[in-house]
């Protein structure tokens, strides 16, 4: 029992280390793009890219819980990796995005960088909504890591009773997640040059 708690702690401060570390780096690199600075047009697809992965993740989110109601631990096992393994590949390329290229802003109809007062009353309530909408899924997706990760260990260390407990509020915010980042890329899609 000593060395499972110790285990636990050992493998927690890691999640919570990656858990911090992780929106620390994206937030670095949108506040100051041009750091690792990828070049080429193909940059510019990479936001499309996200969408079609949160899609991705969302419907194997979605068939990992039918697997698990129905008792298939291995399917299930293995579209939770899948969706782990879209996750990183989104976090990849989402880095290399912001990296490399300045954040879009909703409204910016010229594409100047700034949303002038008459771009705002064009963009209307539809503006708000996406700000919302934007605002709960960047603090969600930062908020779900930790979780989603302690999860995993759960499963991996055979402690089924806590993976059931973590997985019962963080598998509807990893879905909501996926889903309202496929909203957000399909809101500001007009604005990308």
């Amino acid at each position: 029992m000593a060395k499972e708690l110790a285990d636990n702690r050992k493998y927690l401060v890691i999640i919570y280390g990656v858990s911090v570390l992780i929106p620390v780096v994206v937030a670095f690199l949108i506040l100051f793009p041009g750091k690792l600075s990828f070049t080429g047009t193909w940059v510019y697809a990479l936001p499309g890219i996200h969408a079609s992965i949160n899609s991705i993740t969302a419907v194997i989110l979605i068939l990992a819980l039918i697997a698990i109601k129905k008792g298939n631990v291995k399917v299930h096992r293995t579209l939770m990796f899948s969706a782990l393994f879209m996750g990183v590949l989104f976090l990849v390329s989402y880095i290399i995005y912001h990296s490399s290229v300045e954040s879009v802003k909703f409204g910016d109809l010229d594409h100047d960088g700034v949303v002038s007062d008459p771009e705002k009353l064009m963009a209307g309530a539809s503006r708000t909504i996406y700000l919302i909408v934007l605002a709960s899924h960047i603090l969600f997706s930062i908020a779900v890591v930790p979780f989603v990760l302690m999860a995993f260990y759960y499963a991996l260390t055979d402690q089924i009773a806590k993976h059931r407990k973590m997985v019962k509020y963080t598998f509807p915010v990893w879905l909501y997640v996926s889903i309202t980042g496929v909203i957000v890329y399909f809101m500001i899609e007009p604005y990308y040059l």
